[in-house]
């Protein structure tokens, strides 16, 4: 019983490791998804926990990043970070503001540095995007992406053995 109830509590400090690793910002699902492997986890269940971590924070950027972020400017010791990010953001958001939905699903897509549903999250919500066309372009993008860390994870941790 003893084994059962400490086995449980690894596979758990597993999940919630991943579940954490995926909801950070740069790293995400990208990070996450080998991690999980290398942690013990199938790859199926690293994609999923990663895919579902990943998305914990996009409503919250969605709908309340332009409030803070607002605040934030009134502020001395943030205001140069805020404008920074605002000005970063937007330099990447051409694409998005031609394209909409499929830009932006694109550009989360996308598994490099600088793109994911973090970024996608502050573009979207700095370009005014509703949020019922913005959520499901990112949940999509987020998706392609995780397939592809997926495949590629799979791939190295086979060829690596």
């Amino acid at each position: 019983m003893e084994a059962y109830i400490n086995e449980l509590f690894n596979e758990f400090g597993v999940v919630i490791t991943v579940l954490i690793i995926s909801a950070l910002p740069v790293i995400e699902l990208r990070g996450a998804i080998p991690v999980g492997i290398g942690l013990g986890l199938s790859t199926i269940d690293s994609a999923l926990l990663s895919f579902a971590g990943s998305l914990i924070p996009v409503p919250f950027i969605l709908l309340g990043i332009r409030p803070v972020f607002n605040y934030l400017k009134k502020t001395r010791l943030f205001k140069g970070l805020v404008e920074k990010l605002t000005h970063k953001s937007l330099k990447k958001s051409d694409n998005i503001k031609k394209y909409g939905f499929w830009g932006l699903l694109i550009f989360v897509a996308i598994p490099l540095p600088g793109t994911g549903v973090w970024s996608g999250a502050l573009i979207a919500s700095l370009l005014d995007m509703k949020f019922k066309m913005a959520f499901p372009a990112i949940l999509f993008g987020n998706l392609v992406a995780g397939l592809l860390i997926t495949a590629i994870s799979s791939g190295a941790f086979k060829l690596f053995g």
